[in-house]
């Protein structure tokens, strides 16, 4: 299940970063006209899912970290944009209200994910490995 997840969210930041690319789903640095996003922004989503899609057909461990790892840069990029408010983060992306809420969203779900997983393996006292 873990895996299953790192790659629908693999896909999903890959799909949503191309997307940042094309004329008419994203105009005016507007995407879908609600996320502010630059080319930096789109690119920086595409690794990630790249990283996300690697990560889970590593192995279930390396998902779960990867999960973690990305939840808690996904944290602080929110509390950053929420900080930063309408403008560019570290000068480098594009942020307004909806990116910072979007970001802290998507970090609570991989916080989650990595985290409770991580736990849910110790409770049974399991000496299997996962899958």
């Amino acid at each position: 299940m873990l895996r299953q997840l790192g790659v629908f969210y693999g896909f999903s930041f890959v799909a949503g970063g191309i997307l940042g690319f094309v004329p008419g789903v994203t105009e005016h640095e507007m995407f879908l006209g609600i996320f502010m996003v630059n080319p930096l922004h789109s690119a920086l989503h595409v690794a990630s899912g790249a990283i996300f899609l690697v990560a889970s057909m590593a192995g279930a461990w390396a998902a779960r970290l990867w999960f973690q790892i990305f939840g808690v840069a996904y944290g602080a990029l929110a509390a950053t944009g929420f900080w930063v408010g309408d403008g560019m983060i570290c000068g480098l992306i594009t942020n307004n209200s909806s990116d910072s809420l979007g970001h802290a969203g998507l970090a609570l779900s991989m916080l989650l994910i990595g985290f409770m997983t991580a736990n849910s393996r110790k409770t049974r006292g399991s000496l299997t490995p996962t899958t």
